[in-house]
């Protein structure tokens, strides 16, 4: 299964925000998306999700879900979302609640993806009782009850101090080798990009284009032993970035 977008342009009254966006997720792929504030990073990750219909192009699914999927794409939120008055597993049962199943099926799903992002001995605990790397973990384990075959992540370890995010990327690199997800994953952090992105398409200032697309190599499960590596990749991104946030800055100044 891919999602396709395919000259996909998008515009708020007179403001375009994206324009002549094409590339394509493919199956097992994680794919990384950054570009300076306001080019459009959150909008693309709308649209590619069915929030909102793109002004131009279009966005596709190629391909069938697999079977048993529930939902096959989903969104991890950079805000949890969790409701308060809900644990952990009621807040992960939410996204079950609305599909026909038997409860037994439901406890057995709702057990499963606590066990697969280490929250089983939390299930009981409320929102109020976790710290944030713990809430993600819980949004995280919510969107994978449906399923899905791909994960729509918008900024989803940029609410969390440094050392959190790390152990929470080594969870995601984790969950990767074992589970073999597709993803779209948005991102203001370059080492998060260069950490957990196949591909990295990097967005122009607004309207949003694609500047370029830089592919990593290096196996997931390997790039936290092989930062040396990485280096050069994340400099040639921030160059890439610190180039259109100029020129964005020079447009104001214009102005």
């Amino acid at each position: 299964m891919q999602l396709v977008a395919e000259r996909v342009g998008h515009r708020y009254g007179e403001t375009a925000v994206l324009d002549g966006i094409d590339f394509a997720i493919g199956a097992g792929e994680i794919v990384a998306i950054i570009g300076p504030s306001g080019c459009g990073k959150s909008t693309l990750l709308r649209l590619l999700g069915g929030l909102e219909r793109p002004s131009e192009g279009r966005v596709s699914v190629a391909g069938d879900p697999p079977a048993g999927s529930l939902n096959p794409i989903t969104y991890v939120f950079q805000d949890f979302a969790l409701l308060p008055w809900r644990t952990a597993e009621g807040n992960v049962r939410l996204a079950l609640e609305d599909h026909r199943m038997r409860p037994a099926e439901r406890a057995a799903i709702v057990a499963d993806v606590l066990a697969r992002t280490k929250l089983t001995e939390f299930a009981g605990a409320w929102p109020r009782q976790l710290s944030g790397g713990m809430k993600q973990r819980v949004a995280i384990a919510r969107a994978l009850a449906v399923r899905p075959e791909i994960l729509l992540m918008d900024e989803p370890l940029s609410a969390l101090d440094s050392q959190t995010r790390e152990l929470l990327l080594d969870d995601l690199v984790d969950l990767w080798t074992r589970e073999g997800f597709s993803a779209c994953y948005v991102t203001h952090n370059l080492a998060e990009a260069v950490r957990l992105g196949h591909r990295i398409v990097v967005l122009s200032r607004r309207p949003g284009t694609i500047r370029d697309v830089v592919a990593v190599d290096i196996p997931l499960a390997e790039r936290a032993e092989r930062t040396a590596e990485l280096a050069p990749i994340e400099r040639r991104l921030w160059l890439l970035m610190r180039e259109e946030a100029r020129a964005a800055d020079r447009e104001l100044l214009r102005a």
